[in-house]
């Protein structure tokens, strides 16, 4: 499991952000960009102007400003990289001609998300106060938790909850509670599977995933500046109903039954092999090639599946979970963790498919 921050660290950023993060209303047409010389030795940048004096936007930003106005990506980096002018006008264009309401989101003084009006904050510091004292009740401690620019996580596991895969080969139940306050994916309450041999993680199926949505109650009265957005005593209301359930599906990560399930799973995993005349160069090509893999994490994988020893979907996980522990950022470290659980629960043909000689 790629490491992150110490509880006591994320505890910190998380209420950094809360009192540093604003979120505006704002009518496009009351927007624009604008481009602005860069520092001494800086590249010319962009500005969106209309929200709190002006502020810069981080990439996710850009990327949904892309998307909204629909400008392909490949053209819109090329022209914020090469011609920031052009871009400005381009923007500038769409967004009187396309006009809509956005929640704008925004931290440090940037612009780090750009929503449809009927997007649902769920709050990360309200989730962590959430979550945390129940995996306390549970017994549970929080390996490694992160905030990343995108999503922020949470990975405890018990070792209340334990077996064999294979005599010495302890796995422990555990969880991940994610979320992300800037439209990247989903609140999520997922299994994750702790080897201890190697200290892997393993991810497995979603017990919660709640999409950030709901409908929008600004109407006919909706302001055509931006303003700054407060949320209703209606909707936190709503968020601490959902929260409760939160709680109660973090408990059932650690359920017994279930971890014996997917130990179960686990054990199966073991004997669906690798046969000795099949290449192991092969069987981790197609392998990247069904998930995605570059090549770095292609060559980490092959490498890791050979000092493991196991040629069995068990083996080829775990190679993967090992891989993960190397990723270049956490985001991918977690995706590769879920690959690893995706491959355990592979249908027999589909492994066929992967081992074919």
């Amino acid at each position: 499991m790629k490491s992150g921050r110490t509880l006591t660290e994320l505890a910190v950023e998380l209420e950094r952000q809360a009192a540093a993060k604003k979120d505006y209303v704002a009518d496009t047409r009351r927007l624009s960009f604008e481009a602005v010389a860069g520092a001494s030795g800086e590249k010319p940048g962009i500005v969106m102007q209309g929200v709190n004096g002006g502020m810069k936007l981080r990439e996710t930003a850009h990327g949904q400003m892309a998307a909204a106005l629909g400008i392909p990506k490949p053209y819109y980096d090329r022209l914020k990289e090469q011609a920031p002018d052009l871009l400005a006008r381009n923007v500038n264009h769409w967004l009187v001609a396309q006009p809509a309401k956005r929640l704008v989101r925004t931290l440090d003084n940037e612009v780090r998300a750009l929503l449809s009006d009927s997007y649902r904050p769920l709050d990360n510091l309200e989730l962590a106060e959430a979550v945390l004292p129940k995996l306390g009740e549970l017994g549970a401690t929080p390996l490694s938790c992160e905030v990343t620019e995108n999503r922020m996580y949470i990975k405890a596991v018990t070792d209340k909850v334990a077996g064999e895969v294979v005599k010495g080969d302890m796995i422990q139940a555990g969880v991940v509670v994610s979320n992300s306050e800037v439209g990247q994916g989903s609140l999520r309450v997922q299994a994750l599977t702790y080897r201890l041999v190697c200290t892997n993680g393993a991810i497995h199926e979603s017990a919660v995933r709640k999409a950030h949505l709901g409908r929008s109650a600004r109407g006919q009265d909706a302001i055509e500046d931006a303003r700054e957005f407060f949320r209703t005593e209606t909707r936190i209301a709503d968020d601490r109903a959902f929260f409760l359930k939160v709680q109660d599906a973090t408990a059932a990560m650690f359920d017994a039954a279930r971890f014996a399930k997917r130990l179960d799973s686990f054990r199966e995993a073991g004997q669906k092999v690798i046969a000795p005349e099949a290449d192991p160069v092969q069987v981790v090509e197609l392998t990247a090639k069904r998930f995605g893999f570059n090549d770095t994490e292609r060559k980490g994988i092959l490498n890791h599946l050979i000092r493991g020893g196991d040629m069995s979907a068990w083996g080829l996980a775990n190679a993967v979970t090992r891989t993960a522990q190397d990723a270049e950022n956490y985001d991918r470290a977690t995706e590769l963790e879920s690959f690893g659980g995706d491959i355990i629960e592979l249908p027999r043909n589909q492994w066929a498919e992967l081992v074919k000689v």
